[in-house]
């Protein structure tokens, strides 16, 4: 198949469209972010990059903390908004109708309507270019009790998250499988009936 081969860009898709909240419960801030991503699982660790234009930054650089929510593909106009109006000059909170409640190990707020929300605190940041990186420890993660399973289990499948692409937001399709497919050995079924003697 024919391919072009064009300049290095930050041509890497799906990505999760996250509204990361920061300040406090008296002064809550959100805005959207796509890139961010896991780092490590012990201890465990996320990104966010974040432009030092936004106001968020500096209120990040700061309290040294965050929180990444994630939206269901029914925030979407929500997503986008908190992502292209600057919260120094509207509060998002209010006009988006998002409720801040407090979070256990961090200052920042969560978003009460997202369903999954990650308390992150920063440990380092690093400026690339355009951006900060905040590198942070998850020091804790709110889950939605409606979408656990009777063993406990988060179902995200069941979340109605989205993903975002080159300037485009997608809602998550159909389940295709689970992480180990590949390799997992089938089951021997086990005879039916009693044995002959």
């Amino acid at each position: 198949m024919a391919k072009q081969h064009w300049k290095g860009s930050v041509l890497l898709a799906p990505v999760p469209p996250t509204l990361v909240s920061c300040g406090t419960m008296e002064a809550p801030n959100v805005l959207t972010v796509a890139w961010t991503g896991i780092l490590a699982t012990h201890p465990p660790m996320t990104y966010i990059s974040v432009r030092p234009e936004r106001y968020s930054h500096d209120i990040i650089l700061a309290q040294k903390a965050f929180v990444i929510n994630l939206p269901t593909a029914a925030m979407m106009q929500v997503t986008d908004f908190c992502g292209v109006r600057s919260g120094r000059n509207v509060s998002k909170f209010e006009v988006c109708h998002l409720t801040p409640e407090p979070a256990e190990s961090v200052r920042a707020p969560l978003i009460a309507e997202c369903p999954v929300n990650l308390e992150c605190r920063v440990t380092s940041t690093k400026r690339l270019g355009t951006h900060t990186v905040f590198e942070a420890e998850i020091t804790g993660v709110n889950v939605e009790e409606c979408y656990l399973d009777s063993k406990g289990k988060l179902n995200l499948q069941q979340c109605g998250l989205m993903a975002y692409a080159h300037g485009e937001y997608f809602a998550l399709g159909r389940k295709l499988g689970n992480f180990g497919d590949s390799v997992q050995r089938k089951k021997k079924k086990k005879p039916v009936g009693k044995p002959q003697k």
